[in-house]
């Protein structure tokens, strides 16, 4: 059979119809990245930050950041979150440094479904009184509390997540962490202070 010009200008299109068809695939998207959902069992380790007149236990897996003048950063990079602690002396306004860390509790909730505050803590003999508040909703931090010994010493940390808040895929990472937060209250022991006995938050 005689090839010709027609011929070769009708088959052209065929033929690169049909390769373009075969090598398409359907795009598959790829998965949404999410926080792990496994975490290991917690050890912990006694921590004495330099130059900050306290000590606590904190999870081994964590990692501690000096900002100075005792601001510290407890990281957790598998799970892109933060504790931010920051240290503050009592100088006769003890009353003010409470109400500034409830204010900026609720001020950094505005999000929030609901928010704890049941969670008071108290350990007379090593004069370590605090609160936790834990957020519930898509609220920029989970977890928030300060501790202080009413008179010297107030301390506050707040726990936030490198991520778009989404109270639902942070939710295991944020009782996890939440326990660490409970183990660094009930261990915290201010300077030349009696380590040996715990406290407990209530729940």
């Amino acid at each position: 059979m005689k090839i010709t010009r027609q011929r070769i200008a009708f088959a052209l299109p065929v033929i690169l119809l049909f390769l373009f068809t075969a090598c398409h695939h359907d795009p598959v998207p790829k998965p949404r990245a999410v926080l792990r959902l496994e975490y290991p069992e917690p050890s912990y380790e006694a921590t004495s930050p330099p130059h900050c007149p306290f000590r606590f236990e904190k999870n081994s897996i964590a990692q501690i950041g000096d900002k100075g003048h005792c601001r510290l950063d407890i990281g957790y990079p598998e799970m892109k979150a933060t504790i931010f602690l920051t240290y503050m002396p009592v100088e006769n306004n003890l009353k003010e440094l409470m109400t500034d860390a409830e204010k900026l509790t609720f001020d950094h909730v505005v999000k929030a479904d609901e928010i704890g505050v049941g969670g008071q803590f108290e350990n007379a003999e090593s004069r370590v009184y605090g609160r936790l508040y834990e957020v519930a909703g898509n609220a920029a931090s989970q977890v928030q509390f300060y501790v202080t010994d009413s008179t010297s010493h107030f301390l506050t940390g707040s726990l936030y997540f490198y991520s778009r808040p989404n109270y639902d895929s942070i939710l295991p990472a944020a009782k996890y962490l939440g326990r660490d937060i409970r183990r660094l209250m009930e261990s915290l022991r201010w300077e030349n202070n009696d380590i040996s006995r715990p406290g407990t938050v209530s729940d």
